[in-house]
């Protein structure tokens, strides 16, 4: 039975890249599938039968790490820099999807609580 070793939702491109070079470089027998045209299907990453899954899960485990360091150092070097960007900066970037998202936690918040005042 085939082995899902990595889903591809929001996987960005460049990280896609680095994971197929992972595996070649390795000798990994591998295969992708991709989400179909109506994005039904599994997008993903799977091992073939006959490969064992546990040494490519160390890989990519390794990777992921070694990812996360990166994108972690290059974060904290913004923050000292004061080029990070803030909430309010996304917030001002993408403004209709901002008010979007407040309205839609406004409305669940109103649903939830005023069962308790229309009890009183």
């Amino acid at each position: 039975m085939p082995h899902l070793l990595l889903k591809l939702n929001s996987v960005p491109e460049d990280e896609l890249i680095d994971v197929r070079r992972l595996l070649d470089e390795n000798d990994i027998n591998y295969y992708e599938t991709d989400a179909g045209r109506f994005g039904i299907s599994l997008a993903a990453i799977w091992l073939h039968d006959n490969v064992d899954p546990e040494p490519a899960k160390q890989l990519l485990d390794s990777y992921k790490e070694q990812r996360y360091q990166q994108a972690r150092e290059i974060y904290q070097q913004q923050q000292r820099d004061g080029t990070a960007e803030t909430f309010l900066q996304k917030a001002l970037h993408s403004p209709i999807r901002t008010v979007v998202i407040i309205t839609a936690i406004l409305v669940v918040l109103y649903f939830s609580i005023m069962p308790f005042f229309w009890g009183l």
